[in-house]
């Protein structure tokens, strides 16, 4: 008889591997802040960046367990649905039953319904907003107590099919000429993409981008890629005479340029232009992806999987988007635990192309682990510890407490 493997955190038992003897204990919030430096901050299109922060989220075991998620949105928000909705309705779930309490947490008190008849029965709080992103982080921390249980990275869970994705230099905010030595330092980093914004520091006119875009061209050359993000601020008819104009720098997407809640309006750009539309960073389960593919608005979607609804709803995208022959890139930025978890659904999901690297100078992304990422080449590489295969300091709470108020200033 073979030997039964050990499992990482010596207080488990032997006999939790017969049967699922694990139960939920905890499940909260950690909320964490960087306020940006003084000489640091810019001003885009959302404001002055003053602050980033971060909601990690925990999911305790009795078997000695925990798992780490991570969840974007209104922290607050975020804290008080764990609190007083979701971890009330998971303490004592079995946390492997990952399926279930996604549904449990989506449907709510019309879970059982929902798995009787076999179509969705979403609670009227649960569709989207901060309950969503709540999901979206504990889902992500069942994922990491599964392999943690398992002794297997969660990529390998969901189903390998690589160890290491192109990435690109997500960065971008110089303003004017200045953007052509910006952009060739990242490519000097050994990226093979970047992705600049709409709007530098100098403000925005098609003038000023179409400016920056070519300073950007000559400073990386022919033969990397350039990638325009537009946070979604565009009118259609300003998208449309930038992307025509942007055209000959050979883009190799557009980001949101219009409104993310306007899928016909990105539809109308995507005919209008030959540069590729990517969106998707802000949307909330598969169904508003389903509208975008449907109308055939997209080119390249980017989920985020602490607002789209963690792994579990995010394979589920990422299979849709397949269907429709449609890539995908995953949104990475701010969060250290997102990066570790965004990297798992890249190695499990074929349509996955290429990996955002943030340039931003966040320490909530970089200095949360005691293992560092492994980029390399202008490569991410999988992660092969257990679960998302990272370990949180355990100062992050004192170097990042909490700081309440808004991110941006206009």
């Amino acid at each position: 008889m073979n030997a039964i493997p050990a499992l990482c955190t010596p207080s488990v038992e032997i006999p939790a591997l017969i049967g699922s003897l694990m139960k939920i204990t905890a499940v909260r919030a950690i909320l964490l802040s960087f306020p940006v430096p003084k000489e640091r901050q810019h001003r885009n299109d959302y404001g002055v960046v003053v602050k980033n922060d971060n909601v990690i989220v925990v999911v305790e075991t009795d078997v000695g367990i925990t798992g780490i998620g991570a969840a974007h949105g209104g922290p607050e928000a975020i804290q008080a649905t764990i609190d007083h909705e979701i971890a009330p309705a998971l303490i004592g779930e079995d946390p492997t039953n990952i399926e279930r309490l996604w549904e449990k947490m989506y449907s709510g008190s019309r879970l059982e319904p929902s798995l009787h008849r076999g179509y969705c029965h979403p609670s009227a709080r649960g569709r989207s907003g901060e309950r969503l992103c709540a999901i979206a982080g504990v889902d992500i921390a069942l994922w990491d107590i599964w392999g943690k249980f398992l002794q297997q990275p969660v990529y390998k869970l969901l189903g390998a099919c690589r160890t290491s994705i192109r990435a690109y230099a997500s960065g971008g905010w110089a303003p004017g000429d200045e953007a052509e030595r910006e952009m060739a330092g990242y490519a000097a980093k050994g990226f093979t993409a970047v992705k600049m914004r709409a709007e530098g520091r100098d403000g925005f006119s098609i003038r000023k981008s179409i400016h920056r875009i070519a300073a950007a061209r000559r400073g990386i050359g022919p033969d990397v890629e350039l990638m325009v993000d537009a946070h979604g601020s565009l009118d259609v008819s300003t998208a449309i005479r930038l992307a025509r104009r942007m055209e000959e720098y050979d883009v190799a997407w557009f980001e949101e340029p219009v409104s993310p809640d306007n899928h016909d309006g990105l539809a109308e750009v995507r005919r209008a232009t030959s540069v590729p539309m990517a969106t998707g960073e802000r949307e909330s389960t598969r169904f508003p992806f389903l509208s975008l593919l449907e109308k055939r608005a997209v080119d390249i979607v980017q989920p985020d999987i602490a607002i789209a609804g963690g792994f579990t709803e995010v394979r589920r995208i990422a299979a849709l988007s397949s269907a429709y022959g449609v890539r995908m890139a995953p949104h990475v930025w701010s969060a250290g635990v997102l990066f570790a978890a965004s990297i798992h659904v890249a190695m499990s999901t074929p349509n996955s192309f290429i990996f955002e690297v943030s340039q931003a100078p966040n320490p909530l992304i970089y200095e949360i682990f005691e293992e560092p990422f492994d980029i390399r080449d202008g490569y991410v590489h999988a992660p092969t510890g257990p679960g998302l295969g990272f370990t949180l300091r355990g100062d992050i709470e004192e170097r990042f407490p909490y700081i309440p108020g808004p991110n941006y200033l206009y």
